[in-house]
C-alpha cells in the first residue's frame, strides 16, 4: 500500500478486518439449542443386548448426546419416557421424530427445561404419532436424560466413582426390526482438575515472548501469536464438532480464526502503526476466546475428540501470547500520534 497515507493505511486493514469478521460469523452455522459443553460427568456405553450388526450408539460431548447410528435395511424404535412412540429409524436411512412425544420437547435441553407445548400435554402418550424428518443418514442424536446426571447437586458419591441407583447401569430400550434391544452404560463423576498449570503456562509463554520481543521486535512475538490463534482454532473448532450436526457455538472457531488473519496482518505489517492495530485486534479476538472457554480449565471432561491436554494447552498459550503481544505493542511507541505542527509553535 506505497501510495496511501498512513490514516488511510489503517482506515482500509481496520475495514478489511470488521469485513473478515462479518464473513466469519455470518457463514458460521447458528448454535444448537443446547451445545455440548465442559462437564464433571463421563458417560460412557458398556454393551448393547443383544449385540447387533448395523447399530452402532456412541456418547457425544462428554455425557451430553446419545448418538445412534443404523444402517439401511434396518428399522429402529426409540421409545419416549412414556413409552410413547418418539424416534424411528427407517430402513431407508430416514430419520423421524414424533411431534407429539413429549420427549422431543424434554430433549432439546441439556437439563430438561425444553416446555411442552400444550397441545403435546393434551394428546397424551398414547397419541397416534405426528413423524417429521430429522435426518436422512440414519444417524441421530438427543440429549437422552438417561445417560447424563440430571441432579442440580453434586452426587453423593466420591470423585472418581460411578454413579449408583438409575445409573447402574443407564438402561435405554429399542425395538430393533421389532426385537428389544438394550443399550447400557454408566457414568463417573470425574476427579477435579485445577487451572493453575496452565495458568502457570500463559505466564512462561507471556514472559518468554516479552523478552522475545523486546530482543527482536513485536514481529517475534506476533508470530506467536499467530501459531497460538492457529492452535486455538483447531481445538475450537473440534468442540464445536462435539454437538452433533456442527450445529455448536460458532464462537467457539470463529474468534480465533478472527485472531489468524489479524495476526497475519501484524506479522507482516509489524513496524507500522496499522500492523499493532491488527495485533491488538487478534488479542481482543483471542483472549475472548480464552474467556470464552474458560470452564474448559475447571472441568474434568471435555467435549471434544482431541486430547484434553492440548485442548487446555491451547487456552494457555493463547492467553500467554496475547498478554505478550499486548504489553510489546503498548510500550513500543508505535501507535503514537505523531506531532502537529501546531504543538511547535509557541504563543
Amino acid at each position: 500500500m506505497p501510495h496511501l497515507s498512513p490514516i488511510r493505511r489503517s482506515r482500509l486493514v481496520v475495514r478489511t478486518l470488521g469485513l473478515v469478521a462479518l464473513v466469519l460469523l455470518g457463514t458460521a452455522s447458528p448454535a444448537a439449542a443446547d451445545p455440548a459443553g465442559p462437564s464433571d460427568f463421563r458417560s460412557e456405553i458398556i454393551a448393547i443386548t443383544p449385540e447387533v450388526d448395523g447399530v452402532e450408539a456412541e456418547i457425544k460431548g462428554g455425557d451430553s448426546f446419545l448418538q445412534l447410528t443404523v444402517a439401511e435395511g434396518i428399522e429402529v424404535e426409540v421409545p419416549g419416557y412414556e413409552g410413547e412412540p418418539y424416534l424411528r429409524f427407517r430402513a431407508d436411512g430416514t430419520v423421524e421424530r414424533n411431534r407429539l412425544s413429549s420427549s422431543t420437547y424434554v430433549n432439546e435441553d441439556r437439563d430438561g427445561a425444553g416446555e411442552i407445548p400444550a397441545e403435546v400435554q393434551a394428546a397424551g402418550p398414547d397419541a397416534d404419532p405426528d413423524w417429521e424428518v430429522v435426518a436422512e443418514d440414519g444417524t441421530y442424536a438427543w440429549h437422552d436424560h438417561r445417560v447424563h446426571w440430571m441432579g442440580k447437586a453434586s452426587p453423593q458419591v466420591p470423585r472418581g466413582e460411578t454413579l449408583g441407583g438409575q445409573y447402574d447401569p443407564w438402561t435405554v430400550e429399542l425395538l430393533v426390526d421389532g426385537e428389544p434391544v438394550e443399550i447400557t452404560g454408566r457414568v463417573t463423576y470425574e476427579e477435579t482438575v485445577t487451572p493453575l498449570p496452565w495458568l502457570a503456562l500463559a505466564a512462561v509463554a507471556a514472559a518468554a515472548l516479552v523478552l522475545l520481543g523486546k530482543r527482536l521486535g513485536l514481529r517475534a512475538a506476533s508470530v506467536a501469536l499467530l501459531g497460538a490463534a492457529v492452535l486455538a482454532t483447531v481445538t475450537g473448532r473440534a468442540e464445536w464438532a462435539a454437538t452433533p450436526d456442527g450445529s455448536g457455538n460458532p464462537l467457539l472457531w470463529a474468534l480465533p480464526a478472527f485472531a489468524v488473519v489479524a495476526a497475519a496482518v501484524a506479522v507482516g505489517l509489524a513496524r507500522r502503526p496499522v500492523g499493532v492495530m491488527a495485533g491488538l485486534a487478534a488479542v481482543a479476538s483471542l483472549s475472548a476466546w480464552v474467556l470464552f472457554r474458560f470452564q474448559a480449565l475447571l472441568k474434568p471432561v471435555l467435549p471434544t475428540e482431541l486430547p484434553f491436554a492440548l485442548d487446555r494447552a491451547s487456552l494457555g498459550l493463547g492467553l500467554g501470547a496475547s498478554i505478550a503481544v499486548a504489553v510489546l505493542a503498548v510500550t513500543s511507541g508505535a501507535l503514537a500520534l505523531p506531532a502537529l505542527a501546531e504543538d511547535d509553535e509557541r504563543p
